[in-house]
């Protein structure tokens, strides 16, 4: 039984416009690290995100300039040629533009955007940000870059753990195939893996569909957003 004086952290990358899942894992623990300063990977959800349209899922993608060796918080939006921002929004107002807070959900977007931003990463970490306030998530965020970490997998997360002085990391259920757990058991640090278990919210164009960009949820419920945050199954102890 976890008491008021255990100190849980939440480590992810950033991503573009997430799905609710990602706001839920922020309301979710005391602290929350923005890991960008770690190789980018191309085909991931750091640049783009789906949205649901009457005739099924569309990609939104922000185009990059990536080279070799780049981290994410290095990587810069490319601006050139045709705006992203322009098909972007026209995308977002086909699949939106019928739903009853469509105007909050595009707020929102615009607020990331409007501001004069280099990298994928800034332009990620203003709209969580925003998106964040929305909700009525206070969870503090802070970025990994900030640590001045050194090593990799599973021995920077527990230097930066330890440097935070966390003894509950709560980590997304895909690393399970790559986390080290006895690492965890050494510091004394209890491992839990995030669960995404939610009630459908209602939503337009056919078949439900929970895995596009909390925006869709935005327009489509508004001010009820946070009723359909939580997960319905609780966190997998993995490390007591």
């Amino acid at each position: 039984m976890l008491t008021t004086s255990l100190k849980r952290v939440g480590i992810i990358q950033s991503c573009y416009i997430p799905w609710r899942g990602y706001f839920d894992f922020i309301d979710s623990v005391d602290l929350f690290v923005i890991y960008d300063d770690v190789l980018y990977s191309k085909g991931s959800w750091r640049n783009r995100n789906q949205i649901k349209l009457c005739d099924g899922l569309k990609w939104l993608t922000v185009p990059v300039n990536v080279k070799l060796g780049m981290t994410i918080d290095e990587v810069p939006i490319h601006h050139g040629g045709k705006s992203w921002e322009n098909h972007h929004r026209c995308l977002l107002g086909e699949a939106l533009k019928e739903a009853p807070f469509f105007k909050e959900a595009m707020m929102l977007w615009d607020a990331g955007i409007s501001a004069s931003v280099n990298t994928i990463s800034q332009l990620n970490v203003r709209l969580i940000y925003a998106i964040c306030a929305y909700l009525q998530i206070t969870t503090p965020i802070i970025m990994s870059r900030d640590y001045n970490l050194t090593g990799a997998k599973t021995e920077r997360l527990i230097q930066l753990l330890t440097k935070l002085k966390a003894n509950v990391y709560l980590s997304g259920p895909a690393a399970k195939n790559y986390l080290d757990e006895s690492l965890f058991r050494e510091h004394g640090i209890r491992l839990e893996y995030k669960t995404y278990d939610y009630e459908p919210y209602p939503q337009l164009w056919g078949d439900f569909i929970g895995t596009v960009t909390v925006l869709d949820l935005i327009g489509n419920v508004g001010p009820e957003s946070r009723r359909y945050l939580k997960s319905n199954t609780p966190n997998q102890l993995a490390v007591p």
